[in-house]
């Protein structure tokens, strides 16, 4: 038996502005995401990319085709239902949007603040394990401005990881790293996706990190042109 796609997306134009101003921006999108797929999304700037994302996370409504997420169908749906549909998601952003005034664990700590079934005594030991996996188990009590932008980008997907999510959203996490830091950030959130059983949809222009992928899709001008599985080196 198989289990139904956690992202399936059929049909899906997208439009920005009103009237005369209306352009569209996504055209006929047709993807499928299974449960534990690491899929990467490149193209140039302008394709599409991040506005796609942002529906799948539900940040804003769908308006035309089907884009449903576990199993909940996101086109036109309400403020309310997008609202349930984030809390299944994780994000991780290209700035890592950590508050400067929190320390690490508190920033970690409100990826659970969505989560009213956890005391703040669990919030607070989850937090502190999920910084002890991305290895910063030494800085729960550093701010921002005392860390790295590795650690900073590890801190972030603590953040995003720490409410175990069905789905991981990534826009361009490693571009504003070195190498190194970015591969090790990658290879992180691989890691820690594949122990937790989480899909990632991951938007990058790094083609560094493009062999992380079960698959690579391909946008330009608003169209899905490629849809490809990487086959790894043995």
């Amino acid at each position: 038996m198989t289990s139904e796609p956690v992202i399936s997306i059929k049909n899906l134009d997208h439009y920005f502005g009103q009237g005369q101003l209306r352009k569209q921006v996504l055209f006929d999108i047709n993807l499928e995401i299974n449960a534990g797929e690491i899929i990467i999304m490149t193209g140039p700037s302008g394709s599409g990319k991040t506005t796609l994302l942002t529906l799948v996370g539900g940040l804003r409504s769908a308006q035309s085709g089907s884009l449903q997420i576990l199993g909940q169908e996101l086109c036109g749906a309400s403020a309310a239902q997008l609202t349930q549909a984030r809390r299944s998601n994780g994000y991780i952003f290209q700035a890592h949007n950590l508050h400067g005034s929190l320390t690490a664990l508190q920033n970690v700590k409100m990826g659970l603040e969505l989560h009213n079934n956890m005391s703040s005594l669990q919030m607070k030991a989850q937090s502190a394990q999920m910084l002890e996996e991305v290895g910063l188990g030494d800085r729960l009590n550093y701010y921002p401005d005392d860390l790295s932008g590795g650690q900073k980008q590890r801190v972030a997907i603590a953040r995003a990881l720490v409410s175990h999510p069905k789905i991981v959203l990534a826009d361009e996490p490693t571009a504003a790293l070195d190498s190194k830091s970015g591969r090790d950030v990658v290879n992180l959130m691989q890691q820690l996706a594949k122990e937790q059983g989480c899909t990632i949809l991951l938007v990058t222009h790094d083609n560094r990190i493009l062999d992380i992928a079960d698959r690579i899709v391909h946008m330009e001008d608003g169209k899905l042109v490629n849809d490809r599985a990487v086959v790894s080196a043995v």
